[in-house]
């Protein structure tokens, strides 16, 4: 039978009714859309996009937080990899997800909405150690699932880097204290100023069944370079945590920052708002090689911030910083090129890297600890001491707020599996649907919000937050945008191109269409008409004439 066929012919001698027999027919088919693959935290962004839709913002922040806990935090810190995904930047520009994030966020914060209230306790005891990201969502995914959770942080407030790294030029304090004491108004107690040394005497001395490590990356790396009569010469974690303590250390007139990465930039901004005339990052490479985010350094030099790009420091004398220009070579690698100049700076922060303090496994045999204070973890998450598990930046993996979040709803899944005396075993995603495999009627260039900023001269005289969100009529505009990638919106394309009445019916708002494949023809309009590929094709079986998997 030919690819292009569409029905069989007819056998004139077995006939049981009139007309062709299709040889394919229409099923309606879930494909993954690009936002939610590329979500550290799995977030159903269609799902909740329709409800914004439809204005139904509780439900909409309800279908949120079933993956992400923290979406007022989430809303304001996250990278957003969800939108570089989105199909829509094909079109115009992509819709503005984090966004939407921020306005349900803020708004379930200031409508006082809650988590669920646990209704069926488990007996077993969790403990995590860390407040972070990672460590807050794990403890509020274990608590959803009925057991006892209890987290320690040796820091005097819970966050972890999120209170202690991120500026709160970007992430308010009291928003991010609010989210918190939402986990723990669901029963999650979180001891604070509580330093673990060893993991096993806290595991048996609280009763615990399950431990889960989510301590931060909170050691900066150090630099052996000559220095001589320097001024203060201090590490970005040591900096910002003072700042976040409410501590910010006197550095002078004259900053350098060394490091390309979000922790540079945002150390070199902080250092302005504290008031240093002049902020600089020396970075050994160009631009294209930064780990920083392009918006980050962007934001950066719109502050008045100078990046020195492919400058190496060599030496420190004084106020005098040797640095050696670089040059890239044919693979775009920084190299040497034996010349040489002054920067003048009186104090520098060195954000060259984070690693994590592994002393309280000390006492655990078989946990392979890698250089940096990371650990082996198997695909569930534990390490290779039953019934310890980590996440976050005490693993091997890209850092950020959103994949520390990601980690901790995996090994609270994994946790919960494992305390049941099961395994978790996740769902197999769908295919991944691509712009190409969408069928768009028409295309309408219909740009993103425009999201108000404080300007530049007001941002750096203090720690108020930049960016200001959207409103709820902007946030309803760009869930419109959505183009719904992959699954079935119920626009009524299918059910208004099907030439055969009744062969496509309607089963409600909310429950999709349905197809009646006794008087379906196959003539495939259905399928051309979806905008969002929401409609296969697919080959017949000999027995009951539906396709060979519906």
């Amino acid at each position: 039978m030919s690819a292009k066929q569409i029905v069989r012919k007819s056998d004139l001698f077995n006939l049981t009714g009139t007309g062709p027999k299709p040889a394919i027919l229409p099923m309606y088919k879930d494909y993954l859309p690009p936002c939610n693959q590329s979500c550290p935290t799995g977030n159903d962004i269609q799902g909740f996009l329709a409800l914004v839709r439809e204005r139904e913002f509780k439900k909409a922040w309800q279908k949120l937080v079933i993956n992400q806990p923290m979406p007022a935090i989430h809303g304001r810190v996250c990278y957003h990899p969800c939108e570089t995904g989105c199909n829509r930047v094909n079109s115009d520009s992509s819709v503005s997800i984090q966004q939407v994030e921020r306005m349900l966020g803020d708004l379930a914060l200031n409508q006082n909405w809650s988590y669920p209230k646990i209704t069926e306790e488990s007996g077993q005891k969790v403990l995590i150690i860390g407040a972070g990201p990672s460590g807050l969502a794990a403890a509020y995914h274990l608590r959803l699932a009925g057991h006892q959770v209890e987290i320690r942080d040796a820091n005097p407030i819970a966050g972890g880097m999120m209170n202690y790294g991120i500026p709160a030029y970007r992430l308010p304090r009291d928003i991010l204290q609010a989210e918190i004491k939402m986990i723990t108004d669901m029963g999650v107690k979180i001891t604070l100023n509580h330093k673990v040394e060893d993991v096993l005497k806290e595991k048996q001395d609280g009763g615990f069944d399950a431990v889960f490590l989510a301590i931060g990356a909170q050691i900066g790396r150090h630099l052996d370079i000559p220095k001589q009569d320097c001024g203060p010469i201090m590490e970005a974690t040591e900096f910002l945590n003072l700042v976040g303590n409410n501590q910010p250390p006197k550095l002078g007139r004259r900053v350098a920052v060394l490091g390309g990465g979000n922790t540079a930039m945002d150390t070199a901004r902080v250092a302005k708002r504290l008031g240093a005339e002049e902020a600089m990052i020396i970075f050994f490479s160009d631009r294209n090689n930064m780990t920083a985010h392009e918006f980050e350094a962007a934001e950066a030099e719109a502050e008045g911030v100078k990046i020195h790009w492919l400058r190496n420091l060599v030496s420190v004398n004084g106020n005098d910083y040797k640095v050696e220009i670089m040059a890239l070579d044919e693979n775009g690698i920084a190299q040497p090129t034996g010349e040489y100049e002054i920067l003048h700076a009186d104090a520098m922060v060195l954000a060259i890297g984070q690693d994590i303090e592994s002393q309280l496994l000390s006492h655990v045999s078989g946990v392979t600890i890698n250089s940096d204070g990371t650990v082996l973890v198997n695909e569930h998450m534990m390490t290779d001491y039953e019934g310890l598990f980590a996440g976050g930046d005490m693993v091997p993996s890209s850092r950020s707020v959103t994949i520390s979040t990601g980690h901790g709803k995996k090994a609270a899944r994994n946790i919960d599996a494992w305390l049941r005396g099961g395994t978790y075993i996740s769902e197999e995603k769908h295919q991944v649907v691509t712009y190409d495999m969408l069928q768009l009627w028409y295309q309408i260039d219909s740009d993103r919000s425009l999201v108000h900023e404080i300007d530049v001269a007001e941002r750096v005289k203090d720690f108020t937050e930049v960016v200001q969100g959207i409103s709820q009529e902007q946030a309803v505009y760009e869930a419109t945008r959505c183009y719904s990638c992959g699954n079935c919106f119920e626009c009524d394309g299918c059910y208004g191109a099907c030439p055969e009445e009744g062969a496509i019916l309607k089963l409600g708002k909310g429950n999709r269409y349905k197809f009646d494949y006794d008087k379906c023809t196959g003539c495939q309009a259905c399928m051309n008409q979806c905008p969002c590929h929401a409609i296969d094709m697919l080959p017949v079986t000999n027995t009951n004439q539906k396709p060979n998997n519906q």
